[in-house]
């Protein structure tokens, strides 16, 4: 017999347990599952319902939102590790390495932009072909001549 009400044991958990568990807004969840990084089943009565596993992934979600990982990038990551199946804690590990990767790679562009940030303060040269932040070694040169929007990606 499948318990009711607001066990922690049920199997079967409504939007409303899912986010107050989880910290997060029912529209939250709605926005995830639109994004495929969760999934839900619809009940006789046509409510939506999540397994118990939803709340390891949106945990995994909240903590790569907080490092910074996009939404695109997240659920590719988790395209890997089927809805419905608990992540090991080797598929763990894999996942967060590379998540490990990207914040590494990150906080090094962020600490060489930090480094050139303070030898440019005050000169206010903004000089196009020597600036290490406007056009970091000249690469705009490679475009050709006559004004260049800068892509931030690739500055």
């Amino acid at each position: 017999m499948k318990k009711s009400g607001n066990s922690p044991n049920k199997r079967e958990l409504t939007p409303g347990d899912v986010a107050q568990r989880c910290g997060v807004a029912v529209s939250a969840l709605h926005f995830y599952e639109s994004k495929g990084l969760i999934s839900s089943h619809r009940n006789a009565g046509n409510q939506r319902r999540y397994t118990r596993d939803v709340l390891r992934r949106v945990a995994i979600i909240k903590i790569a939102q907080r490092i910074g990982i996009p939404l695109a990038t997240i659920g590719d990551n988790l395209m890997q590790f089927p809805p419905g199946k608990r992540m090991s804690p080797r598929e763990w590990a894999v996942l967060s390495q590379q998540w490990r990767d990207e914040l590494d790679s990150r906080i090094e562009m962020l600490t060489h932009l930090r480094d050139d940030l303070d030898g440019c303060i005050g000169c206010g040269c903004l000089s196009m072909e020597d600036c290490p932040l406007r056009n970091p070694n000249d690469r705009l040169s490679e475009q050709g001549t006559g004004a260049i929007l800068l892509d931030v990606k690739s500055s």
